[in-house]
């Protein structure tokens, strides 16, 4: 696979693949978090053949779907085995989800999940390496995480996810 990023200014950045079987995709990063997708003529990769745009909560779901965190290929086992299991998510913190305006200390989200926060991504994209107990999650705020998959669903689930009413 060939992999050829390129910077947009004041748009973004993207990313043109071809694949081993000489299929070729772009994809645009825009700065205010849209993705867009396209798909080329595998004949001829100046041809557009469709294209597909993603807001940020979609684009991060694809991406979780495609990296295995919905449905684990069979393939992918022995990978997980040599990580003992070790699963990296980005999630963004929902509107209403009971973990904003509370600390990671407060959540105990390492014992009650067995969950590592490994940085949070600010609204106003300041970034916090390895935070603290006393680290206060709020609305929007992207967390990184890393533990077992089970472990990562349980969080998101009922922590970072907005609560139905």
């Amino acid at each position: 696979m060939k992999v050829r990023e390129s910077e947009l200014p004041g748009i973004g950045q993207k990313v043109e693949i071809i694949t081993k079987n000489q299929e070729k995709i772009s994809i645009i990063l825009h700065d205010d978090g849209r993705r867009e997708l396209y798909y080329f003529d595998e004949n001829d990769h100046e041809e557009c053949m469709a294209s597909i745009a993603f807001n940020d909560e979609e684009a991060r779901r694809i991406s979780a779907i495609l990296g295995g965190m919905t449905y684990k290929p069979k393939a992918l086992e022995s990978v997980e085995v040599a990580l003992d299991d070790l699963v990296i998510e980005w999630f963004k913190t929902e509107p209403q989800a009971p973990a904003v305006r509370r600390t990671i200390g407060e959540l105990d989200i390492k014992k009650h999940y067995n969950v590592q926060v490994i940085a949070i991504v600010k609204k106003n994209q300041q970034k916090q390496l390895s935070p603290g107990f006393d680290t206060l999650i709020e609305e929007g705020d992207t967390l990184v995480i890393s533990g077992e998959r089970s472990g990562l669903k349980k969080l998101i689930r009922e922590q970072l996810t907005a609560r139905e009413t």
